[in-house]
């Protein structure tokens, strides 16, 4: 059983208050994922982030596939970090680490993601040259989005 993970780290110019708003809002996932994965959550977005949130989507990840990815909010530390673990979707694992922490002149998120893609040694196989370069688009279009939304650091 092959588990990887994917972290990222990225500097904005605004305060801990500003990003946990904007973070922590699932409606704003939307807004920082790319048009093409045709991104709609379907319910579980009514209210602010608690543990133990149920989060339903569509998602069209790979090959125009519709899917469905239910998640749920496992951990929330107020203004510091929050988990959301897939319950149902398109990995065997997917277990998402986000956390926000005050340096000179802004924040500094990071994403720790730990997954396991399915299908087992097929998996694996096509991991290097689909799943992983769908991770990485995704994310690096997220920190240009984020970027466009709250300015670039300059530290």
């Amino acid at each position: 059983m092959k588990i990887y993970r994917l972290q990222k780290k990225q500097n904005l110019p605004i305060t801990v208050e500003k990003a946990w708003e904007f973070l922590s809002d699932p409606k704003n996932l939307k807004e920082i994922t790319p048009d093409y994965m045709g991104f709609n959550i379907l319910s579980g977005a009514d209210r602010p982030m608690y543990s133990g949130q149920i989060i339903q989507y569509i998602v069209t990840p790979i090959l125009g596939i519709k899917t469905k990815w239910v998640t749920e909010i496992t951990h929330v530390r107020h203004q510091k970090y929050f988990v959301d673990e897939q319950r149902f979707g398109p990995y065997a694992l997917w277990h998402h680490k986000h956390f926000i922490k005050e340096i000179d002149g802004g924040i500094e998120m990071e994403d720790i993601i730990d997954y396991k893609i399915p299908l087992g040694i097929l998996g694996q196989m096509v991991h290097p040259f689909l799943v992983k370069p769908k991770l990485e688009e995704i994310f690096s279009y997220r920190q240009t989005k984020l970027i466009e939304l709250f300015g670039e650091y300059n530290g």
